[in-house]
């Protein structure tokens, strides 16, 4: 049994941040598992090509990080059942990506289940909000 009334899971509680580095190592792996072996991704001369100052990493793996994050939160208490993002600014090479939210929202479903909205985002290193989000996550009892 679940105790979904501790304050973890109150409005306002936070999403405990989940940290990653970006670079080359994890954009590789990435790019294994999803077959995304794009050169922006890959090398500085096409990055720059495209506008950035170098190879940057897949917005897809910022989402990925983001159900990461909430899914090692919640754990086996609940279940992530929505997640969206908008990609504001690409995580670059050496940047530390930091994922985070809070909850927003508490509400009792028909059934009797506590679902919870969240505000998420992702930032870099300066505190620049690269990736702003929300999810919805249903608590099980």
């Amino acid at each position: 049994m679940t105790d979904v009334t501790t304050r973890e899971f109150e409005v306002g509680a936070t999403v405990p941040p989940f940290v990653r580095q970006a670079g080359l190592h994890a954009w590789n792996r990435y790019a294994a598992v999803n077959y995304e072996f794009v050169d922006i991704h890959m090398d500085d001369e096409a990055g720059k090509a495209a506008g950035m100052p170098g190879a940057f990493g897949m917005g897809n793996l910022i989402w990925a990080w983001m159900h990461c994050a909430v899914e090692q939160w919640v754990g086996e208490r609940g279940v992530l059942e929505h997640l969206e993002c908008r990609f504001k600014q690409p995580a670059l090479k050496g940047d530390t990506i930091t994922i985070t939210g809070t909850v927003t929202g508490r509400t009792t479903a028909d059934d009797g289940s506590t679902v919870l909205e969240l505000e998420l985002w992702s930032e870099n290193q300066t505190g620049t909000k690269t990736a702003p989000g929300t999810a919805r996550v249903r608590l099980v009892a």
